[in-house]
């Protein structure tokens, strides 16, 4: 896919369905003000706080192990290397960090019960004997949903934001998002980083994609506001809208370079900011930076996490943003790029930002942190704008008088039957037809061969899940997973679907040649698959703009991610068992990139 795929031309096309409203100035956002008791928390709390618990508060970032005490040998090894210490606790307190954020590769996310009991320690660890100063963890994770979901099974697992755009209805964002963070908050997370923000107007963006709600400005505000009502309003938790100033039309990830967004500044207000501009309308507590160059914005070449004008004089002085300002995680090379790993957390402070996360090397960080208190570079005054920030918003989140839950309690509702019910309801509104041309769908349940092939994932599974439905449903199904396959396994799978009377073959990115697959495996097999004249169901199990790269093929569907969910929901659609209702929420372009569109967004078929 080149890199930026006639954008311009697929924004015109996602949008040519839609009257947008000029963009609204927001003043302020509608926060409640704080009550007596609040202010007079954080107020008492920050007195009674030393520099260098302060600027703890600041920090957010990883700890190794799934106990708070007792890690494994292996995580009391990273964490040595990392930190400096060996347990999750004494992390905590030589650092007297604000904020830990979980991920399965530290091993802090295996069971409900476990993960609860890890909060808890981790909570006591912050909160130690009780002294002044001494605060409660803000505990987050990306619990995006979709293909981004950290919390396993028996967690519901909700389709993801494109998802959730094909479907169209706020109500069912809100449910996502309420459910979603009542799990979380039962095993003492208290912020998601989520909803994504940006509006994929760039169908090459490697990074976005499908964590996206769409290309359409107006439906990403919408689902957006819906999503932070339903995280703060619905479940108690800590909304963060990300990535400002938009991660939509990227070409770059900034895992690994410094995305340019070449955007105007009249084309920003129009495509990137409303999203921004209803979360704040809708109370959002926190917002996460980009680190993404916006020369419309600010010229000087920095990324946005560093930049006065972005973060101070767009967020906070023309939208009114009056909460906490989280950075993306400092650990990404694009804005490490231009600065040392000792500057770009002060110079985040300067720009505005409140919590730092995830620097690559905490101790540096925070060392320069009081160095440039020390030289006068940043003053207590402003480290105590953002501690205050950050402590309200652990009061809200009701941390200062509750901070552990309750284990068993965690146990009874991540995963609970009525969650996972939810979850179905849902994700079968979101499936999406997109070409039927032969008329093979739907299927009849019959005694025939079907070969299950193409992309899977050993955490999902999705190959198994599909076979299994259909045997099932009295096929005999044979799962032959090939995820990049070889060109002796391509030759192999065709030969099989040979001897099928069906195969249904599942992609994920097959249109990026570049990195998810530069051999372009998933092409090729589709190709042979095509070839052998039998017929071949494709579900895009991603991105939905795969369907421009695989030439001979006449049944697409998007489910847009490979949970159980959304398998089980695709071998129900093939079998007329539900009717599909979603409608892309982006344009698929044909596969030159220069403006042809192949089915524009709102396309969507049924049965």
């Amino acid at each position: 896919m080149k890199a930026r795929l006639g954008t311009a031309f697929v924004l015109l096309a996602a949008l040519a369905t839609t009257v947008l409203p000029l963009p609204v100035q927001a003043s302020a956002a509608p926060v409640d003000p704080p009550t007596a008791a609040e202010h007079g928390w954080v107020t008492s709390t920050l007195r009674h706080m030393s520099l260098e618990q302060k600027v703890g508060q600041l920090f957010s970032t990883y700890v190794y192990g799934g106990d708070a005490a007792e890690p494994t040998a292996a995580d009391r090894a990273a964490n040595r290397a990392a930190f400096g210490v060996e347990t999750p606790a004494e992390v905590i307190d030589r650092f007297h960090l604000g904020g830990v954020i979980y991920f399965s590769w530290s091993h802090n996310l295996d069971s409900p019960r476990q993960i609860a009991t890890l909060s808890n320690g981790l909570q006591r660890a912050a909160l130690g004997d009780g002294a002044k100063g001494r605060v409660p963890l803000l505990i987050s994770t990306d619990q995006e949903q979709g293909v981004v979901l950290r919390m396993p099974a028996p967690a519901a697992q909700f389709p993801g934001a494109m998802a959730l755009g094909a479907g169209r209805s706020p109500e069912a964002a809100y449910t996502a998002a309420e459910i979603t963070g009542r799990e979380l908050r039962a095993v003492g997370v208290r912020q998601p980083y989520a909803p994504i923000a940006d509006v994929n107007i760039n169908p090459g963006n490697p990074v976005i994609g499908v964590r996206s709600f769409g290309a359409d400005p107006t439906l990403v505000a919408e689902l957006t506001a819906a999503q932070v009502g339903g995280f703060q309003d619905g479940a108690g938790v800590t909304a963060v809208a990300k990535h400002f100033p938009g991660h939509g039309d990227t070409a770059d990830d900034s895992h690994t370079g410094l995305p340019v967004i070449d955007h105007s500044r009249a084309e920003w207000d129009r495509i990137d900011a409303p999203p921004f501009r209803q979360a704040i309308a809708a109370g959002v507590e926190s917002i996460m930076t980009a680190h993404i160059v916006v020369p419309a914005l600010d010229p000087s070449g920095d990324p946005a996490t560093l930049s006065p004008a972005v973060l101070t004089g767009v967020l906070r002085g023309e939208l009114g943003f009056r909460g906490v300002i989280v950075t993306d995680a400092l650990n990404m090379a694009a804005v490490r790029k231009k600065y040392g790993d000792d500057r770009v957390p002060v110079l985040a402070l300067k720009a505005g930002a409140d919590q730092l996360l995830m620097p690559p090397d905490l101790q540096l960080a925070r060392n320069a942190v009081l160095r440039a208190v020390a030289t006068g570079e940043l003053t207590e005054r402003r480290i105590d704008e953002s501690v205050r920030r950050i402590l309200a918003m652990k009061y809200r989140q009701g941390l200062a008088g509750s901070p552990l839950v309750d284990v068993d309690e965690a146990v009874r509702t991540v995963g609970a039957p009525q969650h996972i019910a939810a979850v179905a309801r849902v994700t079968d509104a979101t499936l999406t037809a997109v070409r039927n041309d032969a008329g093979l769908l739907p299927l009849a349940h019959a005694n025939r061969s079907v070969l299950v092939t193409g992309w899977n994932s050993a955490a999902f599974a999705p190959i198994a899940t599909v076979a299994d439905g259909f045997t099932a449903r009295g096929a005999r199904a044979t799962a032959r997973p090939a995820t990049l396959p070889s060109d002796a396994q391509i030759a192999a799978a065709a030969a099989q679907a040979a001897n099928h009377d069906l195969t249904v073959v599942l992609v994920n990115k097959a249109w990026d040649n570049v990195v998810t697959d530069p051999r372009g495996t998933q092409r090729r097999l589709v190709a042979a698959l095509v070839d052998t004249g039998k017929p071949v169901v494709v579900a895009a199990v991603r991105d939905p703009y795969d369907i421009a790269y695989l030439p001979g093929v006449t049944s697409y569907v998007a489910t847009y991610s490979y949970t159980v969910a959304a398998m089980d929901a695709l071998v129900r659609a093939l079998h007329g068992e539900l009717s599909p209702s979603g409608r892309l929420p982006v344009t698929i372009p044909t596969s030159e990139g220069v403006g042809t569109v192949l089915y524009p967004y709102g396309h969507g078929l049924t049965w």
